[in-house]
Order: structure tokens, then C-alpha cells, then sequence
């Protein structure tokens, strides 16, 4: 299921899959598109029922927000864990803005061959027509603004998420 996830995400830095509706072309939507696709493709029988939750209960939509509270559990937010992370797995911003707080979420993608492929992030970044964009985990630890920055100094960093459904 990893595996698939990480192709769907990867694919839409290529090219946005048609099936993806531009409306839902949003960091939390690519996190909900590659998911789902990823669990039609392997495990459809899952599908039967909504794969979220919200405040009211199961639920086809969440935001980046809901997302992150009621449907990934937190891993914490050091290195030690940067380490550990495995595809599918989700860093987690909040800025703040004059209009409220903005939730912004990338998804790991780790190679099997760890030893050769660095860890990397898809992410999309929120504008409208914007493409999906990735990067390297470690290189964003280091070398991104210090607001982008998944380490601990990052007060905008809320941490590294795991699915709620992946959690054994």
C-alpha cells in the first residue's frame, strides 16, 4: 500500500492525474487523492466506507487540519524520528496568517533501497494552477526557509504523522 501511495504522488509531480479534481488541488488533497487511489488500486474492498474522519464521523472530505487530528497519529518531531519515517507518512506546518491559522501538509516517500535513495517529500503548494513539487527530506531540514523546516527550532513544525490504519 506504501509503495502505491508513493507512485500516485510521485506521478502528479509529472502531471496531475485528470481523475484529481482541480478544486481538490491542495496539499490536503493530494494527501486524500493519493490515499484513495492508492486503496482503490490495492485494497478497494476499504473503500466501502469513507476513508476520514471529521467531527461528525466518517467522512469522504478533510482538510489538512482534520487530517492531522483525527486521522494521523504524531510521531513527534526530532531527528530520531526523521529517521524512522516511512512512506505515507506526513510533516505537518501551521502558519499564522491575519485570516487564522493555514495547515500545510507534505508526504514522505521513502525508497526501499535507503542505503542509495534519500527520503523525499511531495507536497503540493496550495495556490490554485500550482504544480505538485518535491524535494529532500534532509535537504528541507537544512536548507529550507526556517519556517519550512520539519526540526524541532521551527515553532510552524507540528511534526511527523503516521495513518491511524498504519499504526501496527
Amino acid at each position: 500500500m506504501r509503495r502505491e501511495v508513493a507512485q500516485v504522488a510521485l506521478a502528479q509531480v509529472k502531471a496531475p492525474d485528470a481523475a484529481w479534481q482541480p478544486a481538490q488541488r491542495d496539499c490536503a488533497g493530494l494527501i486524500r487523492y493519493a490515499y484513495r487511489t492508492a486503496y482503490r488500486r490495492v485494497a478497494s474492498e476499504r473503500l466501502a466506507s469513507p476513508l476520514w474522519q471529521d467531527a461528525r464521523g466518517p467522512s469522504d472530505f478533510a482538510d489538512a487540519e482534520t487530517l492531522i487530528s483525527r486521522n494521523f497519529v504524531p510521531l513527534g518531531r526530532g531527528a530520531d524520528v526523521r529517521e524512522q519515517l516511512r512512506t505515507g507518512d506526513v510533516l505537518a506546518f501551521r502558519q499564522e496568517h491575519d485570516a487564522g491559522p493555514i495547515f500545510h501538509l507534505m508526504l514522505v516517500v521513502r525508497p526501499e533501497d535507503r542505503a542509495h535513495a534519500p527520503a523525499r517529500v511531495v507536497y503540493h503548494p496550495g495556490e490554485a494552477g500550482a504544480r505538485v513539487r518535491t524535494g529532500i527530506l534532509d535537504s528541507l531540514a537544512t536548507e529550507a526557509p526556517l519556517e519550512w523546516r520539519p526540526v524541532p527550532a521551527n515553532a510552524a513544525f507540528l511534526g511527523f504523522f503516521r495513518f491511524k490504519e498504519w499504526m501496527s
